[in-house]
């Protein structure tokens, strides 16, 4: 045979296809602890989004890309009033969770928020539902959002675990997109053939650069790229029940796949079956909203706050000891253009720590970036690797995010050693986080809904069982705007 032609046999659909759809289509999730953090999950990252809604420059992506456009039985969008075509109504879900960098969060080889994934979730199952309702079904329940959010978490945790994205320049969204197509498909009743087919062109597509994440080009696509990713997985879903053919060997096809043109030719580890371990080991974003490698480096600074605020022209040098991830994404110099430069800058986080013992979504604002003390605070730091740090970042069980401070003044004293290796919201500080959870969610449920909304959001939110069998309908209806 002449080597001038390709072989034209299509080979069998890859194995990480295949274990990714087998999972969705056929694994029972056992777990009461999945299920019961997943709902704390669903709680914490609704809330966000309706924190996100207090600011101009989110509300103004949201609704129709057509003004005037009606959808009717449309999906909507917690806290507003829009009502949207289903891939719409995903990436405004999807923007309002992740704008505030403030939902949960995993971190591995590669990082991300599995969280991110409830926007495709929440508006296929809104879709459905409301479609069921009109043929005489049952509409789906809050049992099978919740299913579907520890299967998204599993599959986009699993494949973060020793697979490192960002080592060749892709974001983390590509995952978000992969793990809510296996989700939205298995919601829409796609048989196994045609998931793995909906799977092979989640992983077709050109996936995103992650230059919008750093220095010099850092801005608020980052806040809507997991929005975007989640709605073109359901576009994706939607394409294929319409008999779009898939591309088994779209990973592993010599030149051509994944493999070969993204992956600088190394195949994908996955170290661990598919089954609900991410859910349980979820890292929530509970203290401040803080870009998670600097979590415990805000909290080291508040705890320094009361020692150093009456003494800041006093300070020589500000020691940060943190790991290597950290440094290799977070830690910048220089001038911060914008509120999504800001927070992903580890010393900025931190002096506003200093200063202020506190760290809200509004200190990333040019009002609060304009004052001389954060920049001269900035330029007094020293970021140093720890390898202990580094190392227990990626171990199973612990998965630290360590970081610690001290502070050394102009006379040769210094504070004490502040160290935080896990931040409040990881699974070894559950008991202490989850009531600070669940005042979060309360405080964000009251920046759009009236305090009898909010009470009745609370209370169902707060019963696992009647959660559970709650009809995404009647749960979406006390979602919407008052």
């Amino acid at each position: 045979m002449s080597g001038n032609v390709e072989t034209n046999v299509r080979p069998n659909p890859d194995d990480v296809l295949v274990k990714i759809a087998d999972y969705v289509l056929n694994k029972e999730i056992e777990s009461s602890e999945a299920f019961n953090t997943a709902r704390y999950c669903l709680m914490d990252t609704l809330g966000c989004g309706l924190l996100a809604l207090t600011f101009s420059d989110c509300k103004d992506l949201l609704g129709p890309y057509v003004e005037g456009t009606s959808v009717p039985g449309g999906v909507r969008v917690p806290g507003t009033k829009h009502v949207l075509d289903p891939v719409k109504g995903a990436w405004d879900i999807g923007a309002i969770i992740r704008w505030l960098d403030f939902n949960d969060t995993w971190l591995a080889a590669e990082w991300g928020h599995p969280s991110d994934n409830l926007g495709g979730i929440l508006a296929a199952a809104d879709y459905l539902s409301q479609k069921n309702i009109n043929e005489g079904k049952e509409p789906l329940s809050i049992k099978d959002v919740l299913t579907g959010m520890i299967k998204a978490h599993e599959i986009q945790g699993i494949l973060a675990l020793e697979n490192s994205f960002n080592r060749v320049g892709l974001d983390h969204v590509v995952l978000v997109k992969v793990a809510s197509t296996a989700v939205i498909a298995s919601m829409f009743g796609l048989n196994r053939d045609q998931t793995i087919d909906a799977l092979s062109q989640a992983w077709v597509d050109g996936q995103s650069l992650r230059t919008y994440r750093h220095a010099p080009n850092a801005g608020p696509r980052k806040s809507w790229a997991a929005g975007d990713a989640t709605s073109r997985a359901l576009q994706l879903v939607l394409i294929t029940l319409k008999g779009q053919m898939g591309y088994p060997s779209v990973l592993t096809a010599p030149t051509w796949g994944f493999y070969d043109v993204q992956f600088k030719g190394k195949a994908f580890s996955l170290p661990r079956d598919f089954d609900s371990y991410v859910m349980e080991n979820i890292l929530f974003k509970i203290s401040f909203p803080a870009e998670f490698h600097a979590q415990t480096a805000v909290e080291a600074a508040v705890t320094l706050h009361e020692q150093i605020k009456d003494r800041l022209d006093d300070i020589e040098k500000i020691i940060i000891t943190t790991h290597e991830s950290a440094i290799r994404i977070i830690s910048k110099e220089g001038q911060l253009n914008n509120p999504a430069d800001r927070d992903h800058c580890i010393q900025y986080m931190t002096a506003i720590g200093l200063l202020k013992g506190d760290l809200i979504a509004e200190d990333y604002e040019d009002d609060v970036a304009s004052d001389p003390r954060v920049d001269a605070l900035r330029d007094k730091m020293v970021i140093e690797e720890d390898e202990r740090y580094s190392k227990e970042y990626l171990e199973a069980d612990k998965r630290s995010i360590a970081n610690a401070i001290v502070i050394h003044f102009k006379d040769g004293t210094s504070t004490e050693r502040v160290e935080v290796e896990y931040p409040i919201g990881h699974r070894r500080r559950r008991e202490q986080g989850i009531p600070l959870l669940v005042e979060k969610f309360e405080r964000n449920l009251r920046t759009q809904f009236s305090e009898d909304r909010s009470k009745a959001i609370l209370e169902l939110c707060e019963n696992q069982e009647v959660l559970e069998s709650t009809s995404v309908t009647d749960f979406m209806e006390l979602m919407i705007a008052e």
